[in-house]
């Protein structure tokens, strides 16, 4: 059985979060979406509520995580095989190479990257949280139930 681990920090997750692990699981037996708990992040939502998040869109298919130490440690613990990591933009190949390079020096592990399709590369969380926190529609750009959950934290 193969098991990928898609790491990131889904604050909030979006419709190209979305699509990315959808595609991951046509691909891999298991998926393992790790929420990464950052403290220097100044986060919108809990750990908890972005797991929540996470489990409500994708539901069984997926198991939920979280980890706040190094990647490749938490890797070992849940047993994937490889890394997968979406990349919208040359910035996000250029930092998440130096990553995938790092880590496989470290310990051997794969990262393979999934590009965003083009209907979601412009939607990154930062830019997601700014809209809603100025009173701007964020459909289309978040799953609905992040919409709901983006409304009523920020109210």
């Amino acid at each position: 059985m193969t098991t990928a681990l898609c790491p990131g920090s889904f604050d909030p997750p979006t419709n190209g979060h979305a699509d990315v692990i959808g595609r991951v699981m046509a691909l891999f037996d298991r998926v393992v979406v790790a929420v990464i708990d950052n403290p220097s992040k100044n986060s919108l939502f809990t750990v908890a509520e972005r797991s929540a998040l996470l489990s409500e869109i994708h539901g069984d298919a997926i198991e939920v995580t979280s980890f706040d130490g190094l990647l490749v440690d938490h890797v070992r613990e849940v047993g994937a095989d490889t890394v997968i990591k979406g990349l919208r933009t040359v910035e996000d190949y250029e930092y998440e190479t130096q990553m995938a390079q790092m880590n496989h020096h470290m310990t051997g592990m794969e990262t393979l990257f999934l590009a965003t399709r083009p209907e979601y590369r412009f939607i990154s969380s930062s830019l997601v949280k700014e809209i809603a926190r100025l009173g701007g529609s964020v459909g289309g750009l978040v799953p609905d139930v992040v919409e709901k959950a983006l409304k009523e934290k920020l109210s």
